[in-house]
This record gives C-alpha cells, structure tokens and sequence, in this order.
C-alpha cells in the first residue's frame, strides 16, 4: 500500500512539473510579443490643413449640384487667367454663390496646381476673388506669351495663297490678340493682300469697316473658287467615248490653210520678206492688229517665221495672207519699183538677143 501511495504521489510531482515549464514558457513568450510591440513606434496620422475658411468648410453642397465634366484641369501649363474665366463661365448657373465656386474649384486642379492649393496656410482663403488671385499670381509664369498688333503685321498673302486661306490664318492670328482695334485690323489685313485686281479693288473701294471688306472679299473667294473649279475640270481625264480618233488627232496636227484669191501673181524683183519689211517700215501698210498676240500652237514650227504676223508657224513665202496684200498693192501700182527693174531688164535681155 505504500509503493502505491508512493507512486501517485511521484506522478502529482511530475504533473505539477510539467504544468509549472508550461507556464514558464507562455510567460516567456508573452515577454517576448510584448518586447516587439514596445519596438514597433505607433502610426503617425497624416496632417491636413484646409486653406478655406470655417464658413466655406460648413456650407453644405446642394444635392442637386453637378460640377460641369468638360473642363480640363489646370496642370501649371497654360494661362492661369483663362482658366478661371473658363471655370466662371462653366459655373455661370452658380456664379453668384462664392462658396460652392470655392468649393468647386479645386476639383480643376491637378499636378502641381493641387500640390500647391494643399500647401496653403490653412484658413487664408475666404472668398472666391481672393482664391482666384492667389492662382493667377502663383502661376502668373505659366502664362503664353501672347503677341501684339505688330505681330498681326508680319501675317501677308503668299504669293500662290487664295484669298480664302490668307483671310482664315489672318483671323486665327488676330483672335490671339486681346482688345485688337479693329481699325488697325483693317488696315493690317488690307496691307498684308498679294499685290493684284484684288488689292486695287479694295484700294479704289476704300472699305470702311471689316464688314464692308469682308463683303468685297466674299465675291472675290467665289471669283477664285469658279476658276479653281474649272481648271480641275479641264485637267480630269475624259471619258473613253469623248477622246478623239486617230483621225482626228491628225485633223487636229493639220494647220489651217487660206485659199488664195488670184488666179496669177506679180513677180517681185526682191524676196517678199524684205517688200514686207519695208512698207511695214515706211507705214505704207499696217500691221494686224493681233501680231506678237498670237498664242502659239502646240505643233507650230518655230524655224519658220512671218514678217507679215510677226509670229511662228509659217515663213512669208507661205503667207497667203502677205501674198494676196502685195498683189493687191501692185496692181494698185504702189510697187513699181519692186517690179519695173524686173521689166527693163528684161526687156534689155530680149534687145541684146535680137
């Protein structure tokens, strides 16, 4: 009985061993958790400031409200200026509520522009006007360079540019030049036109207003825009049943021919080029009225040339024209002296044979 006593009580003694190395080790580790969430430094809250006021951050937004989606937001490219008269100008429903616009603004922001709104001091804003200074200033450098009336005078009409595309890039440049006077615009836009009909249209017209030369210029456009389409016209290929045959081609290469109208013709005793020259000279005659006019043809011979037409195509000789004139002339007896040498010598030849 007391071996067995003996043996419960060695097995209580080890129970309690193993019970007391137990608590030992989860107190050990919970020393351990605790040492790591004493090295753990706790979360640092990010700071907000707000630069608006406290009456502009209690004003409640209307449910109804919806800002507009088509205005880009401002990214510190561009003219701070033309941003917020594009954002007024959006808001115009609520223009006359200066807390939702200061509300409203920010969310056009972007880029460095929002960087720069969070930085405010907080508090310092308390109405639109003065946001709005804040940001023209601020990004004042950002602004385009915008260029003057002197600029708007270097703009003139290329020398192949229809009147059409000279007036649109003239008014394209004068749009980017605020408070343009348009009596200067005038005058510069009747300056920069290609010397021409044109030009000395407007100058004998003298408009008055950029309404009258606009009139003048929209009847001159139409001008340009007719000829423009009917040379295109003439330059379209035609159709297989309107191009001539060959036969016609050949008709078309045969220069025109007069039909002489004598029977005979005097015998000059000096070649008929030199007689036309020299009446032509004397004005015993006067010449066509459309010589040196003429257009030449696309098959003219430019080896042979006409003192009568003072032109290409055909010598004197050939000239039915010239002929038919120093016939009617001789028979008139105004060119003795180019035939009477001829006669006497003849008759000398026949007196010397006899």
């Amino acid at each position: 009985m007391a071996k067995l006593l003996a043996i419960i009580q060695n097995n209580d003694e080890k129970k309690n061993d193993d019970k007391k190395a137990n608590t030992d080790q989860h107190e050990e580790r919970q020393s351990e958790s605790n040492a790591k969430t004493e090295e753990i430094p706790p979360k640092i809250g990010r700071r907000r400031t707000n630069p608006f006021s406290e009456e502009i951050m209690s004003f409640k937004i209307p449910k109804n409200f919806t800002l507009p989606m088509t205005l880009t937001p401002y990214k510190e490219i561009g003219d701070p200026k033309v941003h917020v008269t594009k954002f007024e100008s959006m808001m115009f429903l609520n223009s006359d509520s200066d807390l939702i616009l200061c509300r409203s603004f920010p969310t056009f922001l972007d880029g460095a522009a929002l960087l720069w709104f969070s930085n405010l001091p907080a508090g310092s804003i308390s109405s639109f006007e003065e946001f709005a200074k804040l940001f023209i200033n601020h990004f004042a450098a950002s602004k385009s360079y915008v260029r003057d009336s002197d600029y708007l005078s270097t703009t003139k009409q290329g020398q192949h540019e229809s009147l059409k595309d000279y007036m649109t890039r003239f008014t394209t440049a004068a749009m980017k030049i605020p408070d343009l006077n348009p009596k200067v615009q005038l005058h510069t836009i009747k300056n920069g036109l290609r010397p021409g009909k044109f030009q000395e249209a407007i100058t004998v017209a003298k408009p008055k207003t950029l309404e009258e030369f606009r009139e003048k210029a929209t009847g001159q456009i139409e001008i340009e825009e007719l000829h423009e389409a009917q040379r295109n016209k003439r330059l379209l290929p035609r159709k297989e049943e309107e191009k001539p045959t060959k036969s016609q081609n050949k008709d078309l290469k045969k220069p025109f021919k007069l039909t002489p109208k004598f029977y005979s013709y005097t015998k000059f005793n000096t070649k008929r080029e030199d007689i036309i020259k020299e009446i032509l000279h004397n004005k015993l005659i006067k010449p066509p009225s459309k010589a040196r006019t003429y257009q030449d043809q696309k098959y003219v011979d430019r080896s042979k040339h006409c003192a009568f037409h003072q032109k290409y195509g055909h010598t004197t000789d050939e000239c039915v024209v010239s002929k038919d004139l120093l016939e009617r002339l001789a028979r008139q007896g105004l060119l003795d002296k180019y035939v009477t040498s001829r006669r006497q010598k003849e008759a000398r030849d026949t007196n010397k044979s006899s």
